[in-house]
């Protein structure tokens, strides 16, 4: 929740399972951007010691002293350090560092903690967010170590139910902001309650192995996705096992490849299969 407030990267759903967590993250490049020098330098601090000129420039006392030479060099570290801050790279590095270090602490070793690298998949659409994030929530349920989605520990899905019983939404995590609309604001375009319910919902569904009853105002938003509820229950059960990279609708998908370099996009069958119109 740290690196959430000094980085330009929201929150959407987490799950910290026993050995391994998942993340839904949002990047606001745009937000970055627009930090003053200062705000960059002193959200980077936070993190690492950084640079004795960064530390110079800070001081107001001292800033008067320093030369065109060494201005220059902080305005370069402040642009490469702006970058790192919006950099999803260098979120995971700082989020899964200490937690080696202190496994290794407490295990009185040395060495590799991770296996490997993080995964990434990109979400190119609301259904793949959605997707992506009750497949993050009910995976404490799917691995029966939980009864409910709101009774998991260390998930976004207990942490948003438990602020909602006070009536407000984690500050820490990207609000809901209602169905998509004219002057939208930042955060997940679907109401909580919605959502909610099709998490538990689904987690039904998933736990007890077979085709249950889906309530009529859940089944209205998966169908608002565009999406069946056989899809539905497919993605939010096998998501990793039917998309190696970018999740999202056939033009969706084509569009991103095109835009990273790639000719032959990965993932066309499972997105027709799974993400077709209702």
């Amino acid at each position: 929740m740290f690196l959430a407030k000094v980085f330009a990267i929201d929150i959407c759903a987490y799950a910290v399972m026993s050995n391994h967590t998942h993340v839904v993250l949002h990047v606001d490049a745009e937000q970055a951007k627009n930090w003053s020098q200062e705000e960059v330098l002193t959200r980077w601090h936070q993190l690492c010691k950084g640079h004795y000129l960064s530390r110079t420039w800070l001081d107001e006392g001292l800033r008067s002293q320093m030369d065109k030479a060494q201005l220059r060099v902080v305005e370069r570290l402040t642009e490469e350090w702006r970058e790192r801050l919006y950099d999803m790279s260098w979120f995971m590095r700082l989020l899964n560092e200490p937690i080696a270090r202190q496994a290794n602490q407490e295990d009185g070793c040395t060495g590799r903690f991770w296996e490997g690298r993080f995964k990434s998949q990109a979400l190119l659409d609301e259904a793949a967010l959605a997707a992506c994030m009750a497949y993050v929530d009910l995976n404490p349920v799917r691995a029966g170590i939980a009864k409910t989605p709101e009774t998991s520990e260390y998930t976004s899905i207990k942490k948003r139910t438990n602020a909602a019983k006070t009536g407000y939404q984690p500050t820490m995590l990207l609000p809901f902001v209602g169905n998509p609309r004219d002057n939208m604001p930042k955060g997940l375009p679907f109401v909580f309650t919605d959502y909610l319910l099709l998490v538990d919902e689904t987690g039904r569904v998933i736990r007890d192995g077979k085709k249950g009853y889906i309530s009529a105002k859940a089944r209205n938003v998966v169908l608002r996705l565009g999406l069946s509820e056989e899809n539905w229950l497919e993605l939010t059960r096998h998501l990793e096992h039917n998309f190696s990279g970018a999740i999202g609708k056939e033009h969706l998908l084509r569009e991103y490849h095109h835009h990273i370099g790639q000719r032959r996009p990965q993932g066309l069958s499972a997105c027709r299969r799974l993400l077709s119109v209702a």
